[in-house]
């Protein structure tokens, strides 16, 4: 019986950490083009759950043309983010510039402004009280197998996110876009001397990072039966601490640390108080910090 419930939590965290894998890409996506963390991500995944919600009271379609529009909005909101708070810092192209700390500094202080304005305005239109999903579009369906009982939206989690992840690692391995991508994040200077159009780059990173982060709002809000203004802050948080532990620029790094995550966070809430899970974050990181200063999977070319 013990072995069985270890199973199932073991499960439900890889669950949560898939999720947090999702957002955790896009932070260290932008972060490899553009060497600084974009705080707005989290308001994307909220967005992304808002616009879902939306389509589904006003038209009431199937559940693959919610996510598909979803993931079409939040490509839209990627590459509006960027014009707003990213691009107006990216005037200099020289080298000095782009390895500018005072430059880096505002436009994190700009994506950060950015989040605030998205997130009270969000607050203004729907008021702060949880937004209820219709009962039809729940994905709470009970689905037993042998001794484990799971909810249909677990399932709806893990083929999307996996699907997400293949299709990414596609991308960047097989596609002209997705070796642009990873020319850029290696050597930005170099990549712009050799002909690498760097703008349309960035442009791209930010629409396939924020296309992840809106598509995991709508699956959790569909999940959890309820969307709010704040819902991106605590996913958003451990999605940070995820690309920290896994080096700030490693994928794979991210998604490791994003599931390590979810397994601890879930397993910690089992045998102990609901509200020690969002302090499991918080300690990995200090953890990481202190004893991993470039990150679990980090190369030692940048300290945290």
């Amino acid at each position: 019986m013990e072995t069985d419930f270890l199973i199932q939590q073991l499960i439900n965290g890889i669950s949560i950490g898939l999720v947090y894998a999702l957002m955790a890409i896009g932070f260290t996506l932008i972060f490899g083009v553009l060497n600084v963390v974009n705080f707005a991500h989290g308001e994307i995944y909220m967005l992304g759950a808002f616009v879902g919600l939306l389509l589904i009271t006003t038209f009431a379609p199937p559940l693959f043309v919610v996510i598909i529009f979803v993931l079409a909005f939040g490509a839209v909101m990627g590459l509006a983010l960027d014009r707003v708070a990213f691009r107006p810092f990216r005037r200099f192209r020289d080298e000095a510039s782009m390895k500018s700390k005072a430059i880096r500094e505002a436009t994190l202080l700009s994506s950060l402004a950015l989040s605030i304005v998205i997130r009270e305005g969000v607050e203004k239109i729907f008021g702060s009280n949880m937004q209820v999903v219709p009962q039809d579009y729940l994905l709470i369906s009970p689905v037993q197998i042998g001794s484990f009982s799971f909810a249909s939206g677990q399932f709806l989690i893990f083929g999307l996110s996996m699907a997400m992840l293949i299709g990414l690692q596609l991308l960047l391995f097989k596609t002209h876009i997705g070796r642009s991508i990873r020319a850029v994040a290696s050597n930005p200077a170099g990549a712009m001397y050799v002909g690498i159009h760097t703008e349309n780059v960035i442009m791209a990173t930010f629409a396939v990072g924020s296309m992840l982060g809106a598509s995991a709002g709508i699956v959790v809000g569909l999940y959890q039966g309820a969307v709010f203004p704040a819902m991106g802050f605590a996913p958003g948080i451990k999605a940070f601490v995820a690309m920290v532990m896994g080096g700030l620029h490693s994928i794979p790094g991210a998604v490791i640390c994003a599931l390590i995550l979810g397994i601890a966070e879930t397993f910690t809430t089992s045998y102990l108080a609901q509200g020690w899970g969002d302090l499991v974050a918080y300690a990995f990181l200090l953890l990481t910090l202190i004893f991993f200063p470039t990150g679990i999977f980090g190369a030692a070319r940048e300290r945290v």
